[in-house]
């Protein structure tokens, strides 16, 4: 029989210039290029043209592409509609799963898979998203939606259209960098759905509905909301000590620790770790980082020798809330960056189409007599 491999744990299923990551040494690069000299010196914008074009653009690129990003910021009329009939209690991730997949209803060739059309179509999704999210979470609040800002960038227009002004430069910057340190980060669970949607030729929509449905269960990008979760538990920053030597010796999970690549650190977590504490320290979080830090002080020292360090998650928990961000949509905010991702690597997939048809090894019994129903 073939090998087997749980989780498919070690088994190279693509290739892909997007990103790279080690492991063992805590690296991860874009392109090549380091995800700290992303996060400290480009945007999201320009980070997205990197992913889908495999270079950095030059100024003229940038301007062409943020054009045409901005151009398609507002949603078809029609899935605005929907939004309005939804009920209000609704959670986030599923409106999102089903109003990403009710764009298609309003292109006129959904089923086009060709590079170009594929292209196309990643542009006016990742365009289209943000506005949907912020009608959504107006709509349940019961207040009117704000049209896009096409004068703004992607991440102060979101927070924009989310919150009805426009947002300062720190909450701006530091919502960027979370879309940049979120956009890839190679073959994760949400990105092989895309990629296995994509392989049949069945369409973006598909591949980008089935994606977001993969993303928000709590082992994949629902794990920043528990993380926030576990925070608020905590009573005190002194609480800490006992709320992880509790958690530990019942063998629960921390949240926000442990990833299935890293062996150290997640350089994400570095950056975001760093962000946190800046936007912290800002709007009056410092409570809540201090609780972040004193859960790390005692991980690093109770179980950092078995390779258990913060992941991307942990701080940006933090740094969602401290942007004013609800619980609930701190997942679909991973969703908003990671469509940059699963677009790229559609692409890549229909640049080099192979329809992934995995085996499985038989484990039940052979030559079993079929008994009647009357003898059973």
């Amino acid at each position: 029989m073939p090998e087997f491999s749980k989780g498919l744990e070690g088994v190279v299923a693509a290739e892909t210039q997007m990103s790279f990551i080690d492991g063992q040494q805590g690296v991860l690069e874009y392109v090549g290029i380091a995800i700290g000299d992303l996060a400290s010196s480009s945007t999201f914008e320009e980070t997205v043209y990197l992913l889908w074009n495999k270079k950095l653009p030059t100024q003229a690129e940038l301007d062409a592409f943020t054009k045409d990003l901005r151009a398609n910021y507002d949603p078809p009329q029609g899935v605005l509609d929907m939004v309005k009939g939804m009920p209000k209690d609704a959670q986030p991730m599923h409106a999102l799963r089903s109003l990403v997949s009710a764009l298609s209803l309003f292109d006129d060739n959904p089923n086009a898979n060709d590079v170009p059309a594929a292209r196309e179509k990643a542009l006016k999704i990742l365009a289209a998203t943000p506005a949907i999210v912020a009608a959504f979470d107006r709509h349940r609040r019961g207040e009117a939606f704000v049209a896009p800002d096409k004068s703004l960038g992607f991440s102060a227009n979101f927070l924009y259209m989310l919150n009805g002004e426009k947002p300062t430069d720190a909450m701006t910057r530091a919502f960027d960098i979370c879309m940049i340190t979120h956009a890839d980060h190679g073959l994760n669970n949400s990105t092989f759905t895309a990629r296995v949607v994509i392989s049949t030729l069945s369409d973006l929509y598909s591949a980008m509905t089935a994606a977001i449905g993969s993303l928000r269960g709590p082992l994949h990008g629902g794990a920043n909301e528990g993380v926030m979760v576990m925070l608020n538990e905590l009573d005190s920053v002194e609480a800490a000590e006992k709320y992880v030597q509790d958690k530990l010796a019942n063998k629960d999970r921390i949240m926000g620790f442990g990833h299935r690549v890293y062996k150290s650190k997640d350089p994400r977590a570095s950056e975001l770790q760093t962000l946190a504490k800046q936007l912290a320290e800002d709007t009056g979080n410092m409570d809540l980082y201090d609780k972040s830090h004193a859960i790390e002080v005692v991980m690093e020292r109770e179980v950092a020798k078995k390779g258990i360090y913060p992941n991307v998650d942990f701080y940006s928990a933090t740094t969602y809330h401290c942007i004013g961000l609800k619980l609930d949509l701190f997942t679909p905010m991973f969703a908003l960056s990671r469509l940059a991702g699963w677009s790229g690597h559609v692409i890549e997939q229909l640049e080099d189409n192979r329809l992934f048809r995995p085996t499985t090894n038989y484990v039940g019994p052979h030559g079993v007599a079929y008994t009647d129903i009357a003898n059973r």
